[in-house]
């Protein structure tokens, strides 16, 4: 099942994703309009920070002896997590750890050659005149950059150089050298990558981004979650439910479409229960009628008509009963709104249930606590249980026994009546609760009746705030399980 997440959080992502495009998109264009490089820009304060140390190494080397030059870089490395080596103008290292300087860094650094030995001038050596022309030629040169950054592989090392003066102590004036500042990650010192700033950037967008958006999202979430709440009670088969529509957006009109959808549900479903009892309530006078006339027939036929009167009171008394079952679903159905419920003790309802629709043929086992107690109406959890039993048993009677047991679930009672028959496909799990559904749609009177029972089970527990729902058991067999809130001793 792959993870759901919430409408918000999607939103949210999106929202950021899209500052991230247009951030990206932005940096693109500048770069090709304007000729700007992105990574100078986000190196731009790290080279304020790296020129600002390199000024105050210089300043106290200056006052300083070259022996305390290694101290002194030593305590500077301490300071800010990267180590600093110190090269004069010939590329030599006068402070700093013995660290190799990957070739890369060192063709970078400014240098100058050492001068030439004192002796007889060289056949190839040419005089001072022809000389001249390429130290112009070196002057004309630009200077070398008081600072340069790079990277360096095998290991990763990010290295930085600045152009400091130096002073021996034989020197009269100072000479250019190089600080070498080497980092072995761009987090590890604040001198190539202050991450404060970004953070604190980064926390100011998230934070205007859900100033901006959580209104919006708020309102829309909860404006969804009510239309769901909304189709799941109409699902049910509660219609009276009412969507606020205060919005004036496409959702408002959703709204609008559900509250139209309910109501004329609700017309169709209590009109045709309307019309059922109806029907079933003026069928109830004629087949009284039939029965009490049969009756009559019976003692004044002879004996060799009798057997044909026998089979037309059988089929009345089954039109009888299909009609009693009738109005039993269409008045639960139209009354379960005015139903009050009440503390239900549920061992003395499932004793009521089994003195009714046992029979000695059938084993039934009962474990159900006495002191359960069920907030719903008397009448209508016994209806329900009654019907659930006298399926099981008429089903499954012979295939073991009946069990029926009671266990709290937080704020509900779960009862439940479990049989080992031969079940129920599961395509028809749900199915079997909707009215007039049989699983043998040949509607034979000897494999069941009207197909009401689990439909008035459904209507009598959810007109007691409950639920019903059922599911094959293993290897075999059907498990009813009614929940219903509990009460309070």
């Amino acid at each position: 099942m792959r993870p759901r997440l919430p409408l918000s959080v999607k939103i949210l992502l999106l929202s950021f994703l899209n500052l991230v495009l247009l951030g990206l998109t932005v940096a693109v264009i500048v770069r090709a309009q304007f000729r700007l490089d992105t990574g100078s820009f986000l190196l731009a304060p790290a080279q304020t920070r790296i020129l600002g140390v390199a000024q105050a190494v210089a300043l106290e080397m200056e006052g300083s002896p070259p022996e305390s030059w290694d101290q002194l870089l030593s305590r500077y490395a301490r300071d800010h997590g990267v180590e600093f080596i110190l090269m004069d103008e010939t590329g030599e290292r006068l402070a700093g750890p013995e660290l190799p300087v990957p070739r890369e860094v060192a063709d970078r650094i400014p240098r100058r050659q050492r001068p030439p030995r004192e002796g007889p001038p060289s056949r190839d050596r040419r005089p001072d005149s022809d000389q001249r022309p390429l130290e112009q030629e070196r002057n004309r040169r630009p200077p070398a950059p008081p600072l340069f950054l790079t990277a360096t592989s095998g290991p990763t090392r990010y290295w930085a150089g600045v152009r400091i003066p130096v002073r021996l102590e034989r020197q009269e004036n100072p000479h250019p050298g190089t600080l070498l500042i080497m980092s072995t990650s761009l987090l590890a010192s604040r001198l190539f990558f202050d991450v404060t700033p970004w953070l604190a950037i980064g926390i100011a967008v998230i934070l205007v981004s859900v100033l901006c958006w959580l209104p919006f999202i708020r309102g829309m979430t909860r404006s969804i979650s009510q239309l769901t709440r909304a189709a799941g009670q109409i699902a049910e088969g509660r219609f009276e439910i009412h969507v606020a529509d205060t919005r004036r957006d496409e959702i408002g009109q959703l709204g609008e479409a559900i509250n139209r959808m309910a109501a004329r549900l609700s017309g169709f479903v209590n009109g045709q229960k309307r019309f059922l009892s109806g029907i079933a309530h003026e069928l109830c006078t004629p087949i009284a009628t039939m029965q009490f006339g049969l009756g009559n027939l019976e003692r004044r036929v002879s004996e060799g008509q009798r057997d044909s009167v026998a089979d037309i009171q059988e089929e009345v008394q089954h039109m009888s009963a299909l009609v009693n079952e009738l109005l039993s679903f269409t008045r639960g159905g139209m009354q379960a709104l005015d139903i009050k419920p009440v503390k239900v003790n549920l061992a003395a309802t499932v004793a009521r249930v089994l003195e009714r629709e046992s029979s000695p043929e059938v084993e039934t086992v009962v474990a159900v606590d006495e002191q359960l107690h069920v907030l719903a109406d008397a009448e209508y959890l016994f209806r329900a249980v009654s019907n659930v039993v006298r399926n099981a048993i008429r089903y499954a009677g012979d295939a073991g026994p009946i069990r029926i047991t009671a266990e709290p679930e937080q704020a509900f009672v779960c009862l439940t009546v479990a049989d080992s028959g031969p079940g129920v496909p599961e395509r028809s799990l749900e199915e079997i609760f909707e009215p007039f559904y049989r699983l043998d749609p040949s509607r034979n009177q000897e494999t069941g009746g009207l197909g009401l029972g689990l439909a008035i089970v459904r209507n009598c527990v959810e007109a007691c705030h409950g639920t019903v729902r059922c599911r094959n058991r293993q290897p075999s067999g059907l498990q009813v399980e009614i929940r219903i809130p509990k009460a309070e001793l």
